[in-house]
């Protein structure tokens, strides 16, 4: 049973050291310690929106397994507060905590359709599939309040460039208009993130994320508007969600869905010390299990950087989730993949302008 002192809507249950403040700076709660004293609830778990403006707005992606080149986010931290979140740690660079404050301390890049179409309209530019959350996701609850992510979707449609979204919120619906749009012109991927089809899982797994059930509607949607859907099955965490790979390939694949994906949990820097906090909360009668399966994945380790091996995992307990995801595939993926999005169309449309002047 979980712990009766779990922080309830929240994934980690702790704050945990900023590594770089720990090492530099004198951390101070002065203002904080003063709310207690005076009677205060200095912490009342709300979500907080702080506004940031950076210099640009899209990322070059240099890591060889992850599948994209180009990724942007509108938010950074995420409220849908997945425990075993790899983007966790890149909080820790805006200043704040991997833990409770990448969940309640959302950064908002008003910003970034600005800087989008800077780059678009850019000479220099070479259109390439630029991937809406490559970090955190941009159908995150704060998308409802500012829209950015609708906003750079009709940048993309205006410039005629490809454009992939990774998400686990049905939200993604809230643009369906657009698109639709984006893909008469084989402008968008779609994938959609489904980590659990049992709602206890979800609950815990990922606290503030749309159900299973609202994700496999969304995919279903999608692909009756020609928008093509890919379904992640990620992170697979063993003796957790492992025992369903075949279950959500198979419902993924009878609600339209393309083609699916996957990566074996691995919890690098912070990550590793929240999400063992987590499960001796929340699953301690199988805490220990799932860690060691986890370490059986990335030899002997939570943590694991190497390039190759990092995603899928080695040795016998990742080799029979690997082979479990390959017959998923041929059973249910068999002659089905995601298009190649067109990369012509900006190039055309960048020409046409000029040839205005």
């Amino acid at each position: 049973m979980p712990s009766k002192t779990t922080i309830k809507g929240r994934g980690a249950q702790l704050h945990i050291p900023n590594r770089f403040f720990e090492l530099s700076h004198e951390m101070r709660d002065d203002f904080l310690e003063f709310c207690k004293k005076e009677g205060e609830n200095s912490d009342n778990n709300k979500t907080q929106y702080i506004d940031v403006f950076p210099k640009s707005i899209v990322n070059k992606v240099n890591s060889p397994d992850v599948g994209m080149q180009y990724s942007m986010n509108p938010y950074q931290g995420c409220e849908h507060g997945c425990v075993y979140c790899y983007a966790r740690n890149s909080h820790e660079f805006w200043g704040y905590s991997s833990g409770l404050d990448f969940e309640r301390r959302i950064l908002v890049k008003k910003d970034a359709p600005r800087l989008l179409e800077q780059l678009l309209e850019k000479k220099s530019w070479k259109a390439q599939t630029i991937v809406l959350s490559g970090n955190t996701d941009c159908y995150q609850p704060a998308e409802q309040k500012f829209r950015i992510t609708r906003k750079c979707l009709e940048l993309f449609l205006k410039y005629k460039h490809p454009v992939g979204i990774i998400t686990k919120n049905a939200r993604i619906l809230d643009d369906l208009d657009v698109l639709s749009d984006l893909a008469k012109y084989n402008l968008i991927g779609t994938s959609m993130s489904i980590t659990s089809l049992s709602e206890d899982t979800r609950r815990i797994l990922e606290p503030r994320t749309t159900t299973a059930k609202k994700r496999l509607e969304a995919v279903k949607t999608l692909s009756e508007h020609n928008i093509p859907v890919n379904v992640m099955i990620a992170p697979i965490i063993p003796s957790i969600n492992s025992h369903e790979i075949l279950d959500i390939a198979k419902t993924a694949s009878e609600h339209g869905a393309m083609s699916i994906g996957h990566t074996i949990v691995r919890l690098n820097g912070a990550i590793g010390e929240i999400f063992s906090d987590w499960i001796k909360k929340t699953m301690p009668d199988r805490a220990e299990k799932v860690l060691n399966q986890i370490k059986n994945c990335h030899g002997d380790s939570l943590n694991d950087s190497q390039y190759g091996t990092r995603m899928r995992g080695e040795g016998k307990m990742a080799e029979q989730i690997n082979n479990l995801v390959r017959l998923a595939k041929h059973k249910y993926f068999k002659n089905k993949s995601m298009p190649k999005l067109n990369c012509a169309l900006h190039e055309s449309y960048k020409s046409n302008q000029l040839k205005l002047f």
